[in-house]
């Protein structure tokens, strides 16, 4: 999803079929690369190219839909949740495999989750959507802390992952909905008023 999300956004951007490509292997591989790098452990892709496969293959059919039919913002939205949620507590979960200790195993979720749509936000010249005011990376932290936590008491693996993934689309979606977002803090010049 976070590749088909890539894709659109390049689309938007009117970026030519190698940007399209490229914008969704980046989105797709980006935070689970820089996971697998900080965890010491082989980086996924290289030794399974099946996954930039798939990213180049999500980007060309999105590219061919595309020139039928209209995409607007809202698909760009769902496909970023979904990715979001999926690859929140698929990090945490390879993490966890690799050893990592209590609390590393949400960042290291969180971070698989967010990396991939930073780097494409970046690359599209947006401003990322962590950093926006509507909940994102607060529910990559949902994700990954409740798959950590049921783990953790010992709860079945697939029932840890279903209630991490649902718990973190949940939250998005209704964030997209309802504007969701953390109090923002204002530093603005009113603040700094001198005498």
């Amino acid at each position: 999803m976070f590749a088909i999300s890539g894709a659109l956004v390049a689309g938007r951007k009117q970026m030519d079929l190698f940007g399209v490509v490229v914008l969704a292997i980046i989105t797709g591989i980006g935070g689970g690369t820089l996971r697998d790098l900080l965890l010491g452990v082989p980086v996924f892709w290289v030794h399974q190219p099946i996954y930039v496969l798939v990213g180049t293959g999500a980007a060309l059919a999105t590219a061919a839909l595309a020139r039928f039919w209209t995409i607007g913002r809202l698909p760009l939205l769902l496909a970023d949740a979904v990715g979001l949620a999926f690859f929140c507590v698929l990090g945490a979960a390879k993490a966890l495999q690799a050893g990592a200790s209590p609390g590393i195993v949400t960042l290291m979720g969180v971070m698989t989750g967010i990396v991939g749509g930073v780097i494409r936000d970046i690359l599209s010249g947006e401003v990322p959507l962590v950093l926006r005011h509507d909940l994102y990376a607060t529910c990559a932290v949902l994700g990954a802390g409740i798959f950590e936590i049921l783990i953790a008491i010992d709860a079945p693996f697939k029932v840890a992952v279903w209630a991490g993934l649902l718990s973190a689309l949940v939250l998005r979606l209704a964030a997209i909905r309802w504007h969701l977002g953390l109090p923002v803090v204002s530093f603005g010049a009113g603040n700094n008023q001198e005498s």
